[in-house]
């Protein structure tokens, strides 16, 4: 015989059950959907430039240096100690002492000492990683380089806006001391609104020695030796 008062317990029961289990899923899943959620594009944007931004090791400190992959506290206190560097292969010399090639690699992506596009080495390119020997020949190929935007449009030809923009924080052209504009100058790593005024004070140049005595007499001669790879004179007119 069915015992109904039984039955009828039991089915109440699953019922009570059924509820709250669909109603803890339903919290379970409003709060999944809420962590999902992605963030705000610019800020996701910001933080991964954050992450990838290339360190100048001359411009640096010990503390954000030595935070860098493979880097260590004292291979970061000596890299101050050392600096300014002229090039990268002055860098990659000290580097190479205390890091086997993978490290350094690794290193270089997160820190590098910008290369001139229309001077550097075979060798001083192939340190910009991700550049092999096809593209150290395509770097080579469209000199002399009078602006960045050549180098963009040029190297365009043969790898996306991308991968151009990524390979850019690794170079630069030397720009015009007569003619650069304010954007153009202080783009030259460490160049403030004061040094920017400064360079364009003495216009208009007529040689090199008279950018470094008018400038010499902001910053010291290892500052000067710096600034100066980044600035060159194609014409007497300001």
């Amino acid at each position: 015989m069915i015992d109904y008062k039984y039955t009828g317990s039991r089915l109440l029961t699953s019922l009570f059950v059924g509820i709250f289990a669909v109603a803890i899923g339903a919290c379970g899943g409003t709060e999944t959907a809420e962590q999902a959620e992605p963030g705000d594009p610019a800020e996701a944007e910001s933080a991964a430039e954050a992450v990838s931004a290339v360190i100048n090791p001359n411009l640096a400190g010990s503390d954000e240096l030595s935070v860098l992959p493979g880097m260590t506290t004292a291979l970061a206190d000596m890299v101050v100690e050392a600096r300014p560097f002229s090039d990268m292969i002055g860098l990659a010399g000290l580097v190479s002492a205390h890091l086997n090639p993978e490290d350094a690699a690794a290193l270089y992506a997160r820190m590098f000492i910008p290369l001139n596009l229309n001077t550097a080495s075979d060798e001083e390119i192939r340190l910009v990683p991700g550049v092999g020997d096809r593209m150290v020949h395509e770097f080579k190929e469209y000199r002399p380089y009078l602006a960045i935007a050549q180098w963009r449009r040029e190297m365009g030809k043969y790898v996306d806006d991308a991968e151009v923009a990524r390979m850019e924080q690794y170079v630069f052209v030397p720009i015009d001391l007569n003619t650069a504009t304010d954007e153009e100058i202080l783009a030259v790593p460490g160049v403030g609104d004061r040094m920017a005024h400064e360079f364009k004070e003495y216009r208009p140049y007529t040689s090199m020695e008279q950018f470094r005595r008018e400038i010499g007499k902001y910053v010291d001669d290892g500052e000067v030796g710096r600034l100066e790879r980044y600035v060159e004179i194609r014409s007497n007119d300001p």
